[in-house]
């Protein structure tokens, strides 16, 4: 769709979630490739959500009646070397903005562990990457453009907006349309990336900060029924004071001697390089390569946040649901994330570690075990991936982010007739 054109017919066919479990409520889908068909889509709908890469796992970007996609608002739109920031369409994805930016010099502090992801839906659900010293991927926006409920353009930025802009940044899609967001940037860097296998339960639990701080990111993979951890992913910066020294044991567990797929038994050939190999930041930072889908999407996620100081009590908490959760799981994450400023942000004003798992696709069996482990975590102010699944109530959320009553006022002042929520806003933000 091009300026103007926003009475052309939209696709008819509705579309599905990245994986599978969840079909869209509408047929009436757009794919705007300029910000003035956006805006015109905007005037003329009365409700309508917008919806990215559809790697999100839950209902929020659903809508009953009009979806726009930034599939086509995908363009670098500039390259600032002297303020060291890249401004871009909403819709582009990490693998490919970081395959331009690396191409003229640059690189971004963090990347999650797919490159595949639109960079605007994952920053307004602060989906995050890894590392005790690294924000997630949405601290690195310092500006952004949305089209809110009039359809007029609004511009934030955090060097002159302050406290709006950091309810602007993670916002669920509820203020408006995001369709340029301005990121800094960083001269580019190589990485090498370490994989140890069996780390003992009794060495991570007395040494779990320093395991976490031992590389630029590090995650541990588990899938519960174990006396070790499966796996742990070290990705080090190939020079600096941040290095890691390669070594064959690392608080017992073994230096692995082949390339490993975080799931024991699948093909690694889709992961990202290993054994020390050096790379670029963007083919070592996401587990998984731009040029290849690491599995057939037949999965679910849910993801619970905690602070730093509870994370071994709360890995001992989850560990004492592991018969419950082995049946189900394909495998666990377990992640740290530096704290920000952004007001529906997991990390909002303290460091977390973040518990993931990828499920198996037994859909009314893991919506009955999620109740028991957010119980399990409530002692920890658990909060959870805004994108992915949970059962935690509004009643709750309002109390686990604290900025959420500031948030529904800002929204109601950008989008009175609430033209951009849906059923997921209103149950899990509004509490209706």
């Amino acid at each position: 769709m091009t300026a103007n054109h926003s009475d052309q017919s939209p696709v008819p066919s509705p579309l599905q979630n990245w994986a599978g479990n969840l079909t869209f409520s509408t047929s009436q889908v757009y794919y705007p490739d300029t910000v003035e068909a956006v805006q015109a889509l905007v005037k003329q709908s009365a409700k309508l959500r917008v919806v990215g890469s559809r790697h999100s796992f839950n209902a929020i970007a659903d809508s009953e009646h009009v979806l726009i996609s930034t599939r086509d608002l995908n363009k670098v739109l500039s390259l600032d070397v002297e303020a060291l920031t890249v401004t871009v369409e909403s819709g582009i994805t990490y693998g490919a903005l970081s395959a331009w930016l690396d191409d003229k010099g640059f690189a971004l502090h963090n990347l999650a562990s797919l490159p595949h992801i639109s960079v605007a839906g994952s920053v307004a659900t602060a989906t995050h990457g890894s590392g005790v010293g690294n924000g997630n991927l949405a601290t690195a926006v310092t500006a952004l453009q949305m089209v809110v409920a009039d359809g007029r353009i609004v511009g934030l930025s955090k060097a002159t907006d302050g406290e709006r802009f950091h309810a602007a940044v993670v916002a669920l899609g509820a203020l408006g349309i995001v369709t340029q967001l301005t990121l800094q940037v960083q001269p580019k860097f190589y990485m090498r990336q370490y994989v140890y296998e069996r780390l003992p339960l009794s060495k991570l639990k007395e040494n779990f900060q320093s395991v976490m701080a031992a590389a630029y990111s590090v995650s541990l993979f588990t899938d519960w029924q174990q006396d070790s951890i499966n796996e742990v992913w070290i990705k080090s910066l190939s020079s600096s004071g941040k290095s890691f020294d390669q070594q064959p044991d690392l608080f017992g567990a073994r230096a692995a001697t082949a390339k490993l797929h975080p799931i024991a038994g699948v093909s690694a050939v889709n992961c990202t390089d290993q054994l020390g190999v050096e790379g670029p930041w963007h083919d070592r930072l996401p587990h998984f390569k731009m040029g290849f889908m690491p599995s057939s999407g037949v999965e679910l996620q849910s993801e619970y946040f905690v602070s730093g100081e509870h994370a071994v009590a709360a890995f001992e908490a989850i560990t004492a649901l592991s018969q419950q959760i082995g049946r189900h799981l394909f495998i666990s994450e377990i992640r740290s994330i530096a704290a920000d400023e952004l007001w529906l942000s997991p990390a909002y004003q303290r460091d977390c570690i973040a518990f993931h798992f990828t499920w198996q696709q037994h859909i009314p069996e893991v919506m009955t075990l999620l109740p028991v482990i957010e119980a399990a975590l409530a002692p920890f102010a658990v909060r959870p991936h805004w994108g992915k699944l949970f059962t935690i109530p509004a009643t709750v959320l309002a109390d686990r982010f604290e900025k959420l009553a500031d948030f529904k006022k800002l929204a109601n002042e950008y989008d009175p007739p609430g033209k951009f929520r849906n059923v997921f806003l209103e149950e899990c933000v509004w509490g209706r």
